[in-house]
C-alpha cells in the first residue's frame, strides 16, 4: 500500500479493490444488523412499549376486567402486538379525528388465524357514530364475513369489520 495525502493534510492508505469490497461488506452487515435491532412493521412489541406510544396518541384500552393479562380473555393485552398495528391505529385516529378506544388485543379468546389477535394483527375498537361513519363514509364495502359481519376496506388494504357492538380491524399495513 502507497500512503497518499489528502485535502485534509492526513494520511491516508490506498487499498485493493478487494479490501475495499470487504470493508463494504463488513460496513453493510454492521448496518444491516442495526436495522435488525429495530422493531420494524413486523416486529412484536412488548406491553409497555405499546401502550405508551398509544397512549401518547391519544388512544385508551378498555377490558371488562380491568387487566392487561394476555392469558385472561376479560383483559385488554398488547403483549406480542406488530408495531404496524399500532402504527394504523394512530394514522386511524388522525385520519379520522375520531376518539379511539380498544377493547381487543392480543389476549385470548378470539379467533385463530395467520391474521389473527394472538398473531397482533387486529384490534377491536368500540363501536363510536364517529368511527362508524369514517369507515362507512372512506372505505369500500367489500361483502359479510362468514360471521355476518359487513366488512369495508381500506385503500391500505387493512379491513374493518363490524360486528355489531365494536370494529375488528385487520391490520396488513400501518396506514389506515
Amino acid at each position: 500500500m502507497t500512503d497518499l495525502v489528502g485535502k485534509t493534510g492526513s494520511a491516508q492508505k490506498t487499498r485493493s479493490p478487494r479490501r475495499r469490497l470487504g470493508a463494504l461488506l463488513a460496513a453493510t452487515a454492521i448496518g444491516l444488523l442495526g436495522v435488525l435491532a429495530v422493531a420494524g412493521p413486523a416486529a412484536a412489541v412488548t406491553q409497555a412499549d405499546a401502550q405508551r406510544q398509544l397512549q401518547a396518541a391519544g388512544i385508551y384500552a378498555h377490558s371488562s376486567g380491568g387487566c392487561t393479562t394476555q392469558s385472561n380473555p376479560t383483559c385488554t393485552a398488547y403483549s406480542g402486538i406488530r408495531q404496524a398495528t399500532i402504527d394504523g391505529a394512530i394514522t386511524l385516529k388522525r385520519a379520522s379525528g375520531c376518539g379511539l378506544t380498544i377493547t381487543g388485543g392480543t389476549e385470548v379468546g378470539h379467533a385463530g388465524g395467520t391474521y389473527s389477535h394472538a398473531n397482533g394483527y387486529k384490534l377491536d375498537f368500540s363501536r363510536t357514530s364517529c368511527l362508524t361513519n369514517w369507515v362507512h363514509n372512506t372505505y369500500a364495502y367489500i361483502g359479510v364475513r362468514g360471521d355476518g359481519a359487513a366488512m369495508y376496506r381500506a385503500a391500505s388494504g387493512n379491513v374493518y369489520a363490524d360486528e355489531g357492538n365494536h370494529w375488528d380491524v385487520t391490520y396488513y399495513s400501518c396506514g389506515c
